[in-house]
């Protein structure tokens, strides 16, 4: 009889060759087209805005971890500050003040990740709180909007109004009128559309997107739960007063719906463990989402809805865990 020994050792038994560098990096190569259609939309301004995010981010990280934590700093080289640095200033027009985004990033990471004991334990996306303290705080150069190459002249410090800000304003009657900053659906597509720098181009942030499905690094069920619930919610509405909402693609393509979906929802963090659960929290902020756009006072709401979805996480995982082997329905 062969000497078979039982080996006794901790959780967690099941374990990966993937890193958490490995996993972050991954996500700064994947926005990086969403980057390259800012950077030529918008001017050379936007490496500076994410510039200074990313280093930032990184900066407040290394600095928490050693006087907070009494750490070597280590986990500021992970990669996890820099994607947090990246989302935050895709999340930001052009034209922000330097020093705003520093503000951000003290948020994003100081309070949103470092105040509950970082990589890992923070229960909200760290670049969506950062964007909304921000969006409080400094609510007019946040909403000014740089027009983009090829719509009038490229033209440094001209500001003009989003594809969702002309619908909130005027409807669809604004629209069909064709008055400025009333964006087609390929202008959408493509990205030469006023906005955030890097959420107007809808083609760049799917191809990075899927990037990350295809290596493993996100569930399809999230871009597909959030979107889809988007479209159900805005479909409604147009199906009843076609008059008065826009079509469900408009708001697919619009605003951060493909940033939200692809990087925000996918987030390992803060979203549920399970399939299941990972869908409820996407469909739930799809839905939110299309609720805000339609009825609220903002033109857009994907930030805000993640964020409320993220506080439902700890209930989610409660509902949706799975059952545990052997054991009955009841």
């Amino acid at each position: 009889m062969s000497d078979i020994r039982l080996a006794v050792a901790p959780a967690p038994h099941v374990r990966s060759t993937t890193r958490v560098p490995h996993i972050m990096w991954t996500v700064c190569i994947a926005l990086l087209p969403a980057l390259a259609s800012g950077i030529w939309f918008f001017g050379p301004r936007v490496l500076l805005v994410v510039a200074t995010a990313v280093a930032a981010c990184v900066l407040i990280e290394y600095l928490g971890e050693r006087i907070f934590f009494g750490r070597d700093g280590s986990a500021a080289r992970d990669g996890s500050a820099a994607v947090t640095g990246l989302l935050l200033a895709f999340n930001l027009p052009a034209s922000i003040p330097l020093w705003q985004v520093c503000i951000g990033a003290i948020a994003a990471i100081g309070i949103a990740k470092l105040a509950f004991g970082g990589i890992g334990k923070n229960p909200f996306n760290p670049a969506l709180v950062g964007r909304a303290l921000m969006l409080t705080s400094f609510p007019a150069d946040m909403t000014s909007w740089p027009v983009p190459r090829g719509v009038a002249g490229f033209i440094d410090g001209v500001s003009g109004p989003t594809a969702l800000g002309v619908l909130g304003d005027g409807g669809v009657a604004a629209l069909r009128s064709g008055v400025a900053g009333a964006y087609g659906h390929i202008d959408l597509l493509l990205g030469s559309v006023g906005g955030c720098i890097g959420e107007t181009s809808a083609i760049a942030v799917m191809i990075g997107g899927i990037v990350l499905v295809m290596r493993g690094h996100a569930r399809l069920v999230a871009p597909l739960g959030f979107l889809g619930a988007l479209a159900l919610g805005t479909g409604a509405a147009w199906l009843i007063r076609p008059d008065l909402y826009a079509d469900p693609l408009y708001h697919l393509v619009a605003g951060g719906a493909m940033l939200a979906a692809w990087f925000m929802v996918t987030d390992m963090t803060t979203t549920p463990m399970t399939r299941r659960g990972t869908l409820i929290l996407a469909a739930g902020a799809g839905l939110l989402t299309a609720l805000i756009r339609l009825f609220g006072a903002l033109p857009e709401g994907a930030s805000y809805s993640i964020l409320v979805m993220n506080a439902f996480v700890p209930i989610i995982d409660r509902y949706a865990k799975p059952r545990r082997f052997g054991r009955s329905k009841r």
